[in-house]
């Protein structure tokens, strides 16, 4: 009897124990009767998927299945990877999206085919991975523990992507076979020009020395902020420029003419006309980008609905091959989009553009791109927000995570958004489980859920606003209380323990930690002198930095730069840039002050959105860093005007304290800065008056430090005003924006 027969024979016994039920039983512990057969016209996509097929079922099964090329007379068994002749009237796809694929099990044959070549490379890794039990959770592939793989007769799985355009922007999409695998795209290979497109099409360093007239207009001056839409030149040279760029790569499907990722649309006469007519910038815009896109007619163009773009116009209808980029950028994390208040905005956009073209795709943020490693609990809304992208008509939606840098649970979120942008509808939580069951093991997983599931409910119990530009040092009072981070503290080594035995995976749960590690140090920051804070006071009085702190932060650098951390914030600040920074604070220790803890009384209030400690900010005892979130009392439009009181007659001999000059931020050097000292409070005496260096153009972050004499004597009260600028630079100008000034402590010696 031959291995053939008994092969058979078995898979007979196996069709009658499952009634009719038949399994067909491709492999079995390096035994197969099949093989893969290709259409005889088929393309490279068809061969390369077959090879995948291969491959794998080599390694699961240790049989090894050749591929062959349809002949007139088919395998007695076979796997078809592609559109062979004898699918004909089995296989149906017509009218499906371009990566609609079947799996059809008929007649003891498996027939794998999509609508386009390039998508069965994602269906015959959709077989493996729902037939015979691989996974690629982050990169990593696991082959199932059985060595048999088989698939019931009869199946008929049909599979159809919710969008066009499915893209996840975290490091695991780096991988090819993790994005084949889960049916992701990536814009480095489908659009010859990405994002942000004018200063790529019309550079200004090239030509707004030249023809500043190519440029925006705003308030008055030509500024190279954006381009002027109306001047026929930059129509011609963004022309010209996609053209080169097309014949340099024919096969990119879009191509982006969108404003630059800033502030400053052109007010000219000729701009300002169609804006006026349309109701706002997105007129002139979408003007010029139809323009375009008729030259192109066989090339996607796509253009960006964000920041001054993003309210569609009240009339114009994009071209038929115009896809518009719509941000919800400005929308909070806490709630889903549908509910979320903050995403009114975003919602009205949607419908309005969807009333105009149903060529919409989102550009959606799953990230807190300040803090890449700090704690983001948005989970609970992902599968929320991927239902509302379908139901309203989005064709296509770019997740922008951490990009190449490692990110909190950047391996979730990338597994689980890239199933949502597949199947909306998808069991969530039975892939969360399988995930993290497989990620980091059975004895650990159970400890992370609870991880994840605690620090939700915290935060939704605080009703704290969840901020893609957030910071970890604002929720000390809310669910990243230092009582609530020794709990979860506790539950990470829990998980440790029951992973130690298996070191892949409790290097997993270890740099699953990373992000409360970060936590504990940025809020370090926050306390500086107090409980939980960077230095502590010796019984001699004198401060040092607390007892191994330098050595854990050391410990934790090591373990970004081994994990994968290359940025901790969309701004680029590396591993060993954050190390600098912690070695000037440990090196700096503390400044003495005589207003410590002294009370603080404001005439005008300081920012909301920015409350640090409130008045006990500017004598906390801490010095501001480069984040102007935390550590600076902030004053928008305002002055601010703030009087120390000692608590009775002191000596002094300086005053000093630093601002913040961050213009990104709207947040510069105040005009003028008056410094005055007062016995009784009524009757104040001026000590100094300080003139800023007048405000010229530029993008960069410095503290820079101010510092008054006082003349001998004893003073109680001590007042400083520092003048807001009256109106923002004319370089810097946003509607709806006022200047801001930030100061981080009055320090007295």
């Amino acid at each position: 009897m031959t291995h053939r027969l008994i092969f058979f024979l078995m898979c007979q016994c196996l069709w009658a124990v499952h009634g009719f039920a038949k399994e067909v039983v491709i492999a079995d512990n390096g035994r197969s009767p099949y093989k893969i057969v290709i259409p005889a016209n088929g393309s490279g996509s068809c061969k390369k998927a077959a090879d995948v097929l291969h491959d794998y079922i080599l390694r699961i099964s240790g049989a090894d299945l050749p591929v062959a090329t349809e002949g007139k007379r088919l395998p007695e068994h076979f796997i078809a990877v592609g559109g062979i002749s004898a699918a004909s009237g089995k296989i149906s796809l017509e009218g499906l999206l371009a990566d609609a694929f079947q799996i059809l099990a008929a007649d003891g044959n498996v027939y794998i085919n999509s609508v386009a070549p390039d998508g069965l490379q994602h269906a015959v890794y959709y077989f493996l991975e729902k037939y015979a039990g691989c996974t690629n959770l982050a990169g990593v592939v696991t082959l199932p523990k059985t060595k048999s793989i088989s698939i019931t007769d009869g199946t008929n799985d049909k599979q159809v992507p919710a969008f066009q355009y499915r893209e996840v922007y975290y490091p695991a999409a780096k991988d090819p076979e993790y994005c084949a695998m889960h049916g992701l795209q990536k814009f480095e290979d489908l659009w010859g020009l990405w994002g942000h497109s004018y200063d790529k099409l019309v550079p200004a360093k090239t030509y707004f020395r030249t023809h500043p007239e190519y440029y925006a207009q705003v308030a008055g001056k030509r500024q190279a902020t954006q381009l002027c839409l109306s001047n026929e030149n930059v129509f011609n040279i963004v022309v010209a420029t996609l053209r080169k760029k097309m014949e340099d790569n024919p096969d990119a499907v879009y191509w982006s003419v969108s404003p630059n990722d800033d502030i400053g649309y052109c007010e000219c006469e000729k701009c300002k006309a169609v804006d006026d007519r349309e109701g706002g910038p997105a007129g002139s815009l979408i003007t010029f980008v139809n323009r375009v896109a008729k030259l192109f007619p066989e090339k996607k163009i796509t253009t960006l609905a964000y920041g001054f773009t993003h309210r569609a116009p009240k009339s114009l209808v994009p071209g038929a091959n115009v896809y518009v980029f719509l941000s919800d950028i400005d929308a909070y994390r806490d709630k889903p989009l549908a509910e979320e208040g903050s995403a009114a905005g975003f919602r009205n956009d949607l419908r309005a553009w969807r009333a105009l073209t149903p060529n919409i795709y989102v550009w959606d943020y799953i990230t807190e791109f300040t803090n890449y490693l700090a704690p983001f609990p948005n989970w609970n809304t992902l599968q929320a927000n991927m239902k509302f992208f379908r139901d309203n008509g989005v064709k296509g939606v770019f997740e922008q995570g951490s990009g190449d840098t490692y990110s909190e649970f950047a391996e979730l979120r990338s597994y689980l958004t890239a199933k949502l942008l597949w199947n909306p509808d998808c069991d969530i939580e039975a892939l969360r489980a399988q995930f993290l069951k497989e990620y980091y093991g059975i004895g650990a997983a159970p400890f992370i859920k609870k991880y994840m599931d605690l620090i939700a409910e915290k935060m939704t119990a605080s009703k704290r606003k969840l901020d893609i530009y957030g910071n970890p040092v604002n929720e000390f009072d809310s669910y990243l209380t230092p009582d609530l981070i020794e709990t979860y503290g506790g539950l990470f080594d829990k998980a440790e323990a029951e992973a130690e035995a298996d070191p892949e995976r409790l290097e997993r749960v270890v740099r699953c930690r990373l992000p409360i590690e970060y936590t504990v140090y940025q809020q370090a920051r926050f306390y500086g002198i107090e409980k939980h804070g960077i230095f502590v006071k010796s019984d001699e009085g004198a401060w040092a930095v607390r007892p191994r702190m330098r050595e854990k932060l050391a410990a934790f650098v090591a373990s970004c730069k081994k994990w994968g951390v290359t940025e901790l914030s969309e701004g680029g600040l590396s591993p060993d840039d954050y190390q600098a920074d912690w070695k000037k604070i440990f090196d700096g220790g503390v400044t003495p002050n005589k207003a410590l803890g002294a009370n603080v009384t404001l005439a005008h209030p300081f920012a909301p959105d920015y409350p640090a400690k409130g008045n006990r900010t500017l004598t906390d005892g801490n010095p501001g860093y480069a984040d102007f979130s935390y550590n600076w009392l902030c004053f928008y439009g305002v002055p601010m005007q703030a009087t120390v009181d000692l608590g009775k007659a002191t000596a002094c001999s300086t005053i000093s304290f630093h601002f913040l000059d961050d213009p990104r931020h709207w947040i510069f050097l105040p005009s003028k800065i008056a410094v005055e000292v007062s016995q009784d409070g009524k009757k104040y005496k001026p000590v100094a008056t300080l003139h800023p260096q007048e405000q010229e153009e530029h993008y960069n972050m410095t503290v820079t430090p101010f510092q008054a004499a006082v003349p001998a004597g004893n003073v109680r009260y001590i007042r400083v005003t520092a003048d807001n600028l009256e109106a923002l630079p004319e370089w810097r100008v946003r509607p709806n924006k006022k200047p801001m000034i930030a100061c981080d402590e009055i320090f007295v010696q």
